[in-house]
């Protein structure tokens, strides 16, 4: 009796050291337009975790990342754009579970481009950027565009449209912009993830963009200003709605966030009527599934556990990693929405949001 004992107790504690190694990856895909913030995030949180939480996010675009989401191939979805009201009504229904758009930084979609020689930061406006990419703007010297540009010489460059060819969330803020400063523009091409677009050619992710516009003199593009650091490309000043040229920085940024935020964080912020705002700014977001148990993808109490701790941490500690990396931090208001959302989120009946937030 006492060998087997001996024997149970032997085995449960190797099992309890098997359970204290455990490694959980949780699996996120979508947004390539907070890609570089995502990336640092996994990074940070694995080494705090003592690589027990490990985060696999495959940038893939928000079309993407909603399809799967949809699918329930990933623990988390990611998207600059938040899920439509059809959407929405469709996880209820399908999937009897709401939908949670988490917004967790702020970023800005700016014009790039690759003009030998021009050193000068160029000025743009909505309607010269939506006749661009309409194709009714076809050169660098284009009365519409030197008028902005008085003391630049352009040259009479052919301009070659860059756009994304995949479901991308950044294009999503880009033409939700251009359809809010250009009636032909909203009613000849309107917004989505993805858009049948006039003109141009496609580059897929933001860092596909950014490659073609690196590579072909005269092109124009748009992506995360992240990347348009990373690859030293020239981006441009784009007025806003006080007839300021304003460049997409940290404050200009957040300036653009300063409107009301519904309680579901569903919210655009192009455009903005702050005078100080960068005017094609955006939140992005985490998609989850109220009930983690209505998603597959989800296998047990642990991981949905480890995916509330980890929301919770971007949406605390894990702020203070956004704006070296040029994505706005929450502020107040937007960071308590978010944690309150995050608050609701279940597990088979158990309410771990509420446990792990405290709220």
């Amino acid at each position: 009796m006492r060998r087997l004992t001996a024997t149970v107790l032997g085995a449960l504690a190797l099992a309890a050291s098997a359970w204290a190694q455990e490694v959980i990856t949780l699996v996120g895909a979508g947004a390539t337009f907070p890609y570089p913030l995502m990336a640092k995030y996994g990074d940070e949180y694995t080494r705090l975790t003592g690589g027990k939480v490990r985060i696999n996010y495959q940038s893939i675009g928000s079309g993407g990342g909603i399809r799967q989401f949809l699918e329930q191939t990933v623990h988390f979805g990611a998207s600059d754009a938040p899920l439509s009201d059809q959407v929405m009504k469709d996880v209820r229904t399908r999937f009897k579970s709401n939908a949670l758009n988490i917004g967790y930084a702020l970023g800005a979609v700016v014009p790039v481009y690759n003009l030998p020689g021009i050193r000068e930061t160029l000025r743009f406006t909505g309607p010269v950027l939506a006749d661009i990419y309409l194709g009714k703007i076809k050169t660098w010297n284009d009365p519409a565009l030197q008028g902005l540009n008085p003391n630049v010489k352009l040259p009479p460059l052919p301009i070659t449209v860059v756009h994304r060819s995949d479901g991308s969330g950044t294009t999503y803020v880009w033409v939700d912009y251009l359809s809010k400063v250009s009636p032909e523009w909203a009613s000849k091409v309107g917004r989505g993830t993805s858009v049948q677009w006039p003109v141009g050619v496609g580059g897929k992710g933001n860092e596909g963009v950014a490659g073609v516009v690196k590579q072909t003199p005269g092109a124009i593009g748009y992506v995360e200003v992240t990347y348009a650091k990373q690859n030293n490309l020239s981006y441009g000043a784009v007025q806003n709605k006080s007839g300021r040229f304003i460049l997409a920085d940290l404050p200009s940024i957040k300036a653009a966030a300063n409107v009301p935020l519904p309680g579901d964080m569903r919210v655009s912020i192009t455009d903005t009527s702050e005078p100080s705002g960068y005017p094609i700014a955006s939140f992005t977001y985490l998609l989850l599934y109220e009930d983690l148990s209505a998603n597959k993808a989800v296998k047990s109490e642990a991981e949905a556990r480890a995916l509330v701790e980890f929301v919770k941490w971007i949406l605390t500690d894990g702020q203070k990693y956004n704006e070296p990396l040029t994505y706005g931090a929450l502020a107040s208001v937007p960071q308590q929405r978010a944690l309150a959302l995050l608050s609701r989120v279940t597990y088979q009946g158990k309410l771990i949001g509420k446990e792990i937030t405290g709220r």
